[in-house]
Order: C-alpha cells, then sequence, then structure tokens
C-alpha cells in the first residue's frame, strides 16, 4: 500500500519508505486528534519522534528495541507535549523545542529542554539531517523541520503552523497572524517547490504546490 498520510485515532500508523528515511504517522487522542511522526534512518537505525503528544502505550511500542535519540516538540501547547516525560523516562531521548517556547514545555511537562533551537540550527537522524525553521505567530517558539531528500521533493514537518486550507490559530490576535502568514509565505512557500510534502500536527498532508494559491486568500480573511 502506498503512502496517504491518512490515519486515524486507533487506526493502524501509515508508513513512507524514502531511500535513506523512513517516515511513520500515527494519530493519537480521540479529542485533539495529534500527528505524531516517528524518523528512523535506515543506514544507522537512528531514531527521532516528533511530538510525543499522547498516548505512551501508542508511541512506545511504535519506537521499539531501536531507542529514539531525541524528541522534537514543534510547539508549547498542551496536546503536543503530553507523553513527552513518558517517554523521555522510558528511552532517555534529548529534547529538542524552539527556544521561545522551550521554558513554557518545561514548565509544563516537568522535562528539561536539552537543545533549543532556532532558524539555520540542524538535528540528525542518523546520516538524515533536519533544518529548523521557525515561525513565530501560532505560538512565540513554534519551528518546522525540513527534510531534503536527495532522492526526491523535500519533506517538511509543520507543526500547527501549517495546514491544508490556512496557517495555524492565532486566537483572535492580529500581530500574531500578521507574523504567522508572513513567516509561512516568505519562509515556506517563498523558499520551497511545490512539490515540498509537508506533514501537519493534526489531519490529513498536503503539498506546498496545492496550498500556494490560496496563500493570499488565507491572509485576507484574516486566518
Amino acid at each position: 500500500m502506498s503512502y496517504t498520510g491518512e490515519v486515524t485515532v486507533g487506526g493502524a500508523a501509515d508508513v513512507r519508505e524514502l531511500p535513506a528515511l523512513t517516515i511513520t504517522k500515527v494519530a493519537v487522542d480521540e479529542k485533539m486528534s495529534n500527528n505524531c511522526y516517528l524518523l528512523r534512518c535506515t543506514d544507522t537505525g537512528d531514531q527521532v519522534l516528533i511530538d510525543a503528544a499522547a498516548a505512551p502505550e501508542t508511541l512506545l511500542p511504535l519506537i521499539g528495541d531501536g531507542g529514539l535519540s531525541a524528541v522534537v516538540t514543534t510547539h508549547q501547547h498542551w496536546d503536543h507535549h503530553r507523553a513527552l516525560a513518558d517517554v523521555v523516562r522510558e528511552t532517555g531521548a534529548v529534547v529538542v523545542a524552539g527556544e521561545p517556547d522551550a521554558d513554557a514545555i518545561t514548565e509544563q511537562t516537568g522535562v528539561p529542554v536539552e537543545r533549543r533551537v532556532t532558524d539555520g540550527d540542524t538535528v540528525a537522524v542518523g546520516s538524515c539531517e533536519l533544518e529548523v525553521i521557525r515561525i513565530t505567530g501560532h505560538t512565540p517558539g513554534s519551528i518546522c523541520l525540513l527534510y531534503r531528500d536527495p532522492a526526491g521533493h523535500p519533506h517538511l514537518f509543520t507543526g500547527d503552523s501549517l495546514f491544508p486550507g490556512g496557517v495555524g490559530g492565532t486566537f483572535g490576535d492580529a500581530d500574531a497572524f500578521a507574523s504567522l502568514i508572513d513567516d509561512v509565505e516568505t519562509k515556506l512557500f517563498g523558499t520551497l517547490p511545490d512539490d515540498t510534502w509537508f506533514y501537519p500536527g493534526h489531519g490529513n498532508d498536503s503539498q506546498l504546490g496545492v496550498e500556494r494559491p490560496h496563500v493570499a486568500e488565507w491572509r485576507e480573511r484574516g486566518w
């Protein structure tokens, strides 16, 4: 079966096999339906988890005996790190998050953020590399993670900054929305090609080329 990115809470994970990286997507928590992404380097077996959102009973068997080198938390909102303490306790993984959100994540979870990252930093997954892109607006320290597949198109993990159909919520804050839409337009649509596949924090995936014609509409509507 080919990868679709369509997952449901309680259902099977969806797995995408790239030449150097395996991406496993799973949905957790009936109420919030968060996406979690386990990345595995095919050369080394090294694994990184993006958003230990909930349900350690789902995430830990997915991680399995291969260990976990890092957990990246895309932003500080509570629904994206409810399993962080359990996953770190069981795996010893290094916790990575955007600098401006790091203190809030620690306050909410009790877990120290050992790597505070921003634009231009990288996170290793074995011999593969994720580029950090800071997107300010949904939260002050939200980050996206970009994998440039040498054998294909880019893969972008967007947290709650970008979804099919629009950017993340800014809760009525006009300044936050302006920052978010500016960063998304400049740092994502302005630099990455149409065939970039993106993986959001909730719901189905999409490609930048599918969403690009609508960015001006999003800016105009204000959300």
